[in-house]
C-alpha cells in the first residue's frame, strides 16, 4: 500500500478535538458496535527517535474507546475517562497505516467499559482498556 492510500471504508473524521487537530487528517469508520480510527503516520506523530509517539497512541485509544461507547449508547450520553491502561507492544514508523479498533465490553447507567487494539500496517503495536463515567448530556 502506498503512503497516500486510505483503506476502503475510512472517511475523514467528523468529531474533531483541539488535542487531535494538529494530527489531522484522522479517519474513521463506523460499524454497528464501534468507531474505528485510522491515521497515516507522519513526522508530526513521532518522538525524537522517529517512532510513533506513545502519547499519540494513548490519546487515540482514549478517543476511539470513548466514541465507541457513546456510539453503542446511541449518543444519548457523554462519557468521561475514569481510568485507562495501555500496553505498548511494538513501534510504528512514518508512512504506516495506524488503526485503532475498539470493542465495547459493557455499557451501564454509570459506567462503560471498553478495550482496543492498535495496529500499524496490520501488526499489533498496542492494546488498551478503559473505564468511562456516563454523564447525561446537557
Amino acid at each position: 500500500m502506498t503512503p497516500s492510500v486510505i483503506p476502503e471504508g475510512f472517511e475523514r473524521q467528523t468529531r474533531r478535538s483541539p488535542l487531535t487537530d494538529p494530527w489531522e487528517p484522522i479517519y474513521s469508520r463506523q460499524t454497528p458496535d464501534a468507531v474505528i480510527l485510522g491515521l497515516r503516520l507522519a513526522t508530526a506523530h513521532t518522538n525524537a527517535r522517529g517512532f510513533v509517539h506513545g502519547g499519540l497512541i494513548a490519546a487515540l485509544t482514549d478517543k476511539a474507546m470513548g466514541h465507541s461507547c457513546g456510539h453503542k449508547m446511541r449518543g444519548a450520553h457523554s462519557l468521561v475517562t475514569v481510568s485507562m491502561s495501555i500496553d505498548f507492544i511494538s513501534s510504528a514508523q512514518i508512512g504506516q497505516w495506524l488503526v485503532v479498533e475498539s470493542e465495547v465490553i459493557k455499557t451501564g447507567g454509570t459506567l462503560c467499559f471498553a478495550q482496543c487494539r492498535v495496529t500499524a500496517d496490520g501488526e499489533l503495536i498496542a492494546r488498551a482498556n478503559a473505564t468511562f463515567r456516563v454523564v447525561k448530556k446537557q
